[in-house]
């Protein structure tokens, strides 16, 4: 029930609901666990001070024994897809299903114990499962609390560190952030990098962190990748003195481009850029997540007609599509970002503006 009810249905308010619906039902498992020690116990020792005698023990034990066969099958099944999917309440519901395959077990064991003729064989083992349904209940509820509380394995905060020392240009993680929400992981991270950069150069950075990210973290729903801006000086308070005193050939760099375009699609999202190339500007789509198949095209609105730019694969960058030739000037324009995956299709409509007193 918990993992239909955590199907989303909309937008990130739906998944973060959700997500916390699925921690709730991990909760409701490990509260039912719980209700079984209390019950297994209050019975053992209601055996102990009332012994009660046991009939047909042959057909007790075959009972025990299939139960724990078939539970023990089913505790190992959902253990396994729970661990591969990462859910703590498939995790507690497969535990739910191994105690009730040891609480069959525990019935075999009383009866073996009965049958040699120790009569309060059937009780002790009773308080032994108690104690082991307790200890469930501490694995359980130590992974499904720790989640409902937004903790995290302390491994994941050293996984996102270590993917962060394999993208270039980044000076240091200023901050790591995560946590789960059902079986997927949430990560905010706050970067530095020297403040020279362009927006497209920091952003280019930003994906490659993302791409790293998911790479290292396969549980990974997404990355929230901010820049430190402690000790950064106010635009308004510098952008005078940089006017009398900046170099030529400054007015004529890469950070005068348009600001990039954020692609977010069901069929691709990345970040649609000009970029400077040895051969000249390119239009260059960096993708993060795409489907299989995907093609792009750019269609530029011009006074003539419609400007259009397919984008192919990159030979040095096999997460980037980029366009052979480079747009027309100016590079202010309207344009549609036409992606494509066999007969489905999706426009997103965008506008390239050039920075304030740099048009053409």
């Amino acid at each position: 029930m918990g993992r239909l009810l955590a199907r989303p249905s909309g937008g990130d308010e739906d998944f973060q609901l959700c997500g916390r619906v699925e921690d709730y039902a991990g909760l409701i498992i490990v509260l039912i666990i719980l209700f079984s020690a209390l019950v297994a116990g209050y019975e053992a020792i209601d055996r102990l001070l009332n012994p009660q005698p046991i009939t047909q023990l042959a057909a007790v034990a075959v009972a025990g024994v299939v139960g724990f066969v078939g539970n023990e099958a089913v505790a190992v099944f959902r253990i396994r897809v729970g661990r591969e999917m990462n859910s703590a309440a498939l995790i507690a519901d497969g535990y739910h299903a191994r105690t009730d395959g040891l609480t069959s077990l525990a019935v075999v064991l009383g009866a073996i114990g009965v049958w040699l003729g120790f009569p309060l064989a059937d009780p002790i083992v009773g308080l032994m499962l108690t104690l082991a349904i307790f200890g469930i209940v501490w694995q359980s509820a130590r992974a499904v609390v720790t989640r409902s509380l937004d903790g995290v394995e302390p491994g994941i905060t050293d996984e996102i560190r270590h993917a962060v020392e394999h993208v270039r240009g980044i000076d240091e993680v200023v901050d790591v952030k995560a946590r789960w929400l059902g079986h997927k992981l949430f990560t905010d991270v706050v970067i530095a990098v020297d403040r020279s950069k362009t927006v497209s150069e920091a952003n280019a950075i930003a994906t490659a962190l993302r791409r790293e990210l998911q790479g290292h973290l396969p549980s990974l729903g997404n990355a929230t990748i901010q820049f430190d801006d402690g000790g950064a000086t106010p635009a308004a308070a510098s952008a005078a003195p940089e006017h009398h005193h900046r170099p030529a050939h400054a007015a004529r760099g890469h950070h005068h481009a348009p600001a990039p375009f954020t692609v977010s699609s069901r069929l691709a999202t990345g970040l649609l850029e000009i970029v400077d190339t040895p051969e000249g500007k390119r239009m260059r789509l960096s993708i993060s997540k795409h489907a299989k198949g995907l093609e792009a095209v750019v269609e530029i609105a011009r006074d003539g007609g419609v400007e259009r730019l397919p984008l192919l694969s990159s030979p040095t960058d096999h997460h980037a599509l980029m366009s052979a030739i480079a747009p027309a000037e100016p590079h202010e324009f309207d344009a549609v970002l036409k992606l494509m995956v066999g007969v489905e299709i999706d426009d997103l409509p965008f506008r390239m503006q050039e920075p304030e007193g740099h048009h053409h």
